[in-house]
């Protein structure tokens, strides 16, 4: 059935701006809409909803990067009716304000150097949680990586939001969150790089990687390996704007 998800995926991408519903995408795929949201879920990891949510904020995020439309007017033209909810929306899933956002992207000495607010925030030294752990692991891929690889620990499967704790490393290879709060997390990995095979001068692509839900419990060690590849056409787009800073290139 996997036939079905890709059609609606392909429907939420290219109708992304309409008010679509559970039933109108159902309704697509000629099922019922239980059936189709239990089918969605396990294909893509994400409700239907999620996935609409993700590719609206993606668009808003793009929009903010290249023109110099008004928040009111990016709101409006990703299908929110209030600039209120999609502000609110956006720095929930993005981790910076659309206009924080707006000034990560300026060219040159214009750009807002660092951290959104929120992401700041979670990477300035914290004080010890009362019950905390270490997440470790490799990191594997079969590309050319051509800027630091971003790895954190997030309480989504969609690579959205404030990590609880991140760090880079300069190579695939080892990596090591400390103090991962006790809990449920997914790890997400991501970096631009050339696929495997390609030409020098081809066009960079972002490598993703996700292992989860891991349990962190206070005090241990979680040790896991995750492998770094181009998302695929389930894959919800990549929100959180830890991973659009503008990291200086690897050395070749």
């Amino acid at each position: 059935m996997e036939h079905l998800v890709q059609h609606a995926v392909t429907t939420i991408r290219e109708r992304f701006w309409e008010p679509l519903t559970l039933d109108d995408l159902a309704r697509t795929a000629m099922v019922s809409k239980y059936y189709f949201l239990r089918v969605f879920t396990r294909v893509t990891g994400v409700t239907p909803g999620r996935f609409l949510c993700a590719v609206r904020i993606q668009e808003a995020k793009r929009l903010l990067m290249t023109t110099e439309l008004t928040v009111a007017d990016i709101a409006v033209r990703v299908g929110y009716s209030s600039t209120g909810s999609f502000t609110r929306r956006f720095t929930e899933l993005v981790g910076a304000s659309p206009t924080h956002y707006r000034r990560l992207s300026l060219p040159g000495e214009k750009r807002e150097p660092g951290l959104p607010e929120a992401a700041s925030a979670a990477s300035a030294p914290q004080p010890e949680p009362a019950c905390s752990g270490t997440v470790t692991g490799v990191l594997h891929t079969a590309g050319t990586v051509l800027s630091p690889v971003y790895v954190g620990a997030f309480d989504s499967a969609m690579l959205q939001g404030t990590p609880a704790s991140w760090s880079t490393v300069a190579t695939p290879g080892r990596f090591t969150l400390a103090r991962v709060p006790a809990g449920t997390w997914y790890i997400h990995a991501v970096a631009q790089a050339l696929p495997a095979g390609s030409a020098a001068d081809a066009e960079p692509t972002p490598l993703t990687a996700t292992a989860g839900p891991v349990r962190v419990k206070g005090d241990t060690a979680r040790r896991i390996d995750i492998t770094l590849s181009p998302p695929d056409w389930t894959r919800p787009p990549i929100l959180s704007a830890l991973m659009d800073l503008d990291p200086q290139p690897m050395a070749a």
